[in-house]
């Protein structure tokens, strides 16, 4: 797609029956400490099927087009914006409207394209890394020489995950829906994958020797997984939530907790301010992106759609076959 002579741009936008469809709209103009960035591929999350479905409203400040992250050129620069110029590489997590050839992203939330990555690659970044290290490295204070124990594994954030946490010198245990799923991660570094559908990952891990010495869990599924993480915890461990894939309701007894002096946390990327997440960004390039540079850290791409296979590319994603980031290339 061109961006056209009459300064428009292309958006994929939810209609009132949930379904997809591809429109034009004014090309908007970044104001105060914004970049307008030409979109080359932006990433797909389950917070993009959860806002199409309504379950996921997205804040009144925010674009209504879906699209949380993309990669791309800066076109223009705002307002009071002198750390990006005209043409720099970048993947930012945007304040909605990804979903386009053209998407205004906050000058804060944004980070160069590392070196050797493609826009493909760069485009499932953002929200990953944004995810991973509020919950992990911020929330669960990950410190050295601790045992990480992943849900999730085979997402976009679980093998981001994985590799920023083996990268940082962690051993890491993780869980995915199937053995191919499995044996993937355990080459991406995960030590040993659990196929939560055929075994017990608190068993597994009991036998393995690991019960109760698992420092760091970061858990998006819940539900009945909320106990076998408590039970797992090593004292003074940490658990994070980012998602109730399982179910966001269980009973639990609690007084593991009191016993091993445990901490339970949670968060949402999004409904943190600009300033939390920009805080966010400065660490992630100080602590995270010499990995990339060095080729520790690679993202893990499952599949790419064009703008038009919008649809397509969320029924893949429902659809839970995916490994690592499905991804939109304009």
């Amino acid at each position: 797609m061109q961006h056209s002579a009459d300064q428009r741009r292309y958006v994929a936008v939810a209609s009132d029956d949930k379904s997809l469809s591809i429109q034009r709209e004014p090309l908007p103009a970044p104001g105060p400490g914004e970049l307008l960035i030409r979109v080359h591929a932006a990433g797909i999350n389950r917070a993009d099927l959860l806002q199409r479905k309504g379950l996921y409203p997205p804040p009144p400040d925010a674009s209504p087009v879906l699209g949380l992250e993309v990669a791309g050129v800066v076109q223009a620069v705002g307002p009071d914006v002198d750390t990006w110029r005209e043409g720099d590489r970048v993947c930012a997590l945007t304040h909605g409207g990804g979903y386009a050839d053209y998407a205004l992203a906050p000058a804060g939330q944004s980070l160069p394209v590392p070196a050797g990555l493609s826009m493909v690659q760069a485009a499932a970044l953002p929200e990953a890394l944004l995810t991973v290290w509020h919950n992990v490295f911020q929330r669960c204070a990950l410190r050295a020489g601790e045992t990480v124990f992943i849900h999730g594994g085979a997402s976009g954030i679980g093998t981001l995950a994985i590799a920023m946490c083996r990268a940082t010198g962690h051993d890491v245990y993780t869980t995915a829906g199937s053995e191919e799923k499995c044996r993937a991660l355990e080459t991406l570094g995960a030590i040993r994958a659990i196929n939560y559908r055929t075994e017990d990952f608190e068993a597994v891990l009991t036998e393995l020797g690991l019960k109760e010495r698992i420092d760091v869990i970061l858990d998006m599924a819940g539900g009945d997984f909320i106990q076998k993480n408590i039970n797992i915890a090593a004292p003074e461990g940490r658990i994070a939530y980012i998602a109730f894939a399982r179910g966001s309701t269980a009973e639990v007894n609690f007084v593991p907790l009191l016993l091993k002096r445990l901490t339970i946390t949670g968060s949402t990327l999004r409904a943190q301010t600009f300033a939390q997440k920009a805080v966010m960004v400065e660490e992630i390039l100080a602590h995270i992106y010499p990995f990339f540079e060095s080729g520790a850290i690679v993202p893990v791409i499952d599949r790419v759609f064009a703008l038009e296979d919008v649809a397509d590319a969320h029924d893949y994603m429902h659809s839970g076959v995916h490994m690592g980031k499905i991804v939109l290339q304009m």
